[in-house]
């Protein structure tokens, strides 16, 4: 069984999770934490269900999904996993940061590279790392395939994409990924997207106005 909490973090509302099997072996993905109550919340979740973090894992290297790296990697003494593509957009945070308000962001580096169709371990649990580049170019998202989750970053909202206009960004190319590589999961898969609420596969593909069905073109 996997376990998924969401938290909201950050003023760009960015969803934060945590994922754990029935061990309480449990992965940190996106942590958006950046004042100290959003990081006392995330550590008193992970406290009180006697979580054992042994990952942090971004889909991709926003800076609203990326501000808690630091703080997570010093307090659980975990590695870092990103795509390799996402190196240089790890790397532009600290130099953009402050221009949203985030005066206080600590960079920090991947310890290793999540490579596309890649199997992640979660103590009694597999994720499948998919590869859908095109909200930023080394963008992944978090396959579980038993019971049909996806944590999506900022692929595919409900009723919406992820925006293709950021440096690295290319709409065509997420169009086309959403489609092969999320829209052949099963419809009842229940997508946990980077922001707002969550979504099926089956849904987005009825009715999506930019991938789905009912998408004007």
């Amino acid at each position: 069984m996997l376990r998924i909490q969401t938290f909201t973090f950050n003023p760009f509302q960015e969803n934060t999770y945590v994922i754990s099997d029935s061990d309480g072996h449990a992965a940190i993905i996106d942590p958006g934490n950046y004042e100290s109550w959003e990081n006392q919340k995330l550590v008193d979740y992970i406290q009180e269900e006697n979580l054992k973090p042994e990952l942090l894992l971004n889909t991709h290297c926003h800076v609203d999904h990326v501000l808690g790296n630091a703080f997570v990697k010093r307090t659980f003494g975990i590695p870092l996993l990103i795509h390799e593509q996402e190196n240089p957009v790890l790397n532009s945070v600290k130099v953009f940061a402050p221009n949203y308000g985030f005066v206080r962001y600590e960079p920090t580096e991947p310890d290793g590279y999540l490579t596309e169709h890649q199997i992640i371990q979660l103590g009694s649990e597999n994720l499948k790392v998919i590869f859908v580049p095109g909200h930023a170019p080394g963008h992944v998202v978090f396959y579980h395939e038993s019971s049909q989750q996806c944590i999506g970053g900022d692929t595919l909202f409900r009723g919406s994409i992820g925006r293709t206009d950021l440096p690295g960004g290319n709409h065509d190319l997420l169009l086309k990924k959403i489609k092969s590589e999320l829209f052949t999961l099963p419809d009842e898969t229940v997508v946990y997207p980077g922001h707002g609420p969550t979504t099926s596969i089956g849904f987005e593909k009825e009715n999506n106005p930019f991938v789905g069905k009912k998408a004007a073109f």
